[in-house]
């Protein structure tokens, strides 16, 4: 059994007993993707919306709009073969009414654009623990799907 950890705007697959996980979500979101048969899962910590918002394109996971595909070609190239389910968290608003303006909405951001991606890749949403005011950590076991989500105010609950 190996542990992955996933650093922000990057991401990783893995099979079997192993798990992946990430910390300091905050606006940015964690996306789980299954393969149950195969027990196959990745998982990408998100950091914007799309390319036109970042400055490069160079890192596919950075991007909602390219985690997803980046995902699940990796995934297949370890064994998977669908059909896929995905659980996402973070998406939050940090700061609540304090910032206001753009800076303060690239949760709700990153959480559409990221429902939009796996839509468009025809992956459904089994799960989700997003938006609200609160950072949040994921453990994500690829064996059962099972996704950990820990927050500093609301303890830990399972996806």
């Amino acid at each position: 059994m190996m542990e992955h950890l996933v650093r922000i705007a990057h991401h990783a697959v893995a099979s079997g007993d192993d798990s992946i996980v990430t910390v300091g979500l905050g606006s940015c979101v964690a996306i789980a993707v299954h393969d149950v048969h195969a027990k196959v899962g990745g998982l990408a910590h998100v950091l914007l919306p799309d390319m036109l918002v970042g400055r490069s394109s160079d890192n596919r996971a950075k991007y909602a709009s390219t985690a997803v595909p980046l995902l699940l070609a990796d995934m297949r190239a370890i064994g998977a073969q669908g059909p896929f389910v995905a659980k996402i968290a973070g998406g939050a608003r940090l700061f609540g009414d304090l910032l206001g303006g753009r800076a303060n909405g690239m949760g709700p951001r990153n959480v559409d654009a990221v429902r939009a991606a796996l839509a468009a890749a025809e992956v459904p949403i089994a799960a989700e623990d997003v938006g609200g005011e609160s950072g949040r950590s994921v453990r994500f076991d690829v064996a059962s799907g099972a996704m950990t989500v820990r927050t500093v105010r609301g303890g830990a609950h399972v996806l």
